[in-house]
């Protein structure tokens, strides 16, 4: 047997379980802007999370989409972002570094991928 074919189950990325995509139904971003950070390389996302959904909600997963000017897609960028949104709140993330980022890089759309019922 192979050493390498005992280690490939355990180094692939299984799906949480602790995500629950019907926590998304009552989750919207209600605004989003981004900036350059570091040396222009750092694309750093600040968005407005609402909750109208009856539980608190954690653990937001976002998918971010960077285009070019001309509206090319160049790259998308996700990440877990931890903390908790209460039923009926808002919370906003401020600053939060979703990655590394095209120096031709001139919009970005982020969108709701997965959150955490609590």
């Amino acid at each position: 047997m192979d050493a390498n074919a005992s280690l490939a189950p355990a180094m692939q990325a299984a799906p949480s379980a602790a995500f629950d995509p019907a926590a998304l139904s009552g989750l919207r971003i209600s605004s989003q802007s981004w900036r350059r950070g570091g040396l222009g390389s750092k694309a750093l996302v600040t968005f407005t999370l609402r909750n109208t959904s009856a539980f608190t909600i954690k653990d937001v997963e976002i998918n971010c989409a960077f285009s070019r000017r001309d509206g090319s897609h160049v790259t998308d960028r996700r990440r877990v972002v931890p903390g908790e949104i209460r039923s009926g709140g808002r919370r906003t993330f401020a600053a939060v570094h979703v990655g590394f980022v095209n120096v031709n890089v001139s919009t970005a759309k982020c969108a709701l991928v997965a959150a955490t019922k609590i």
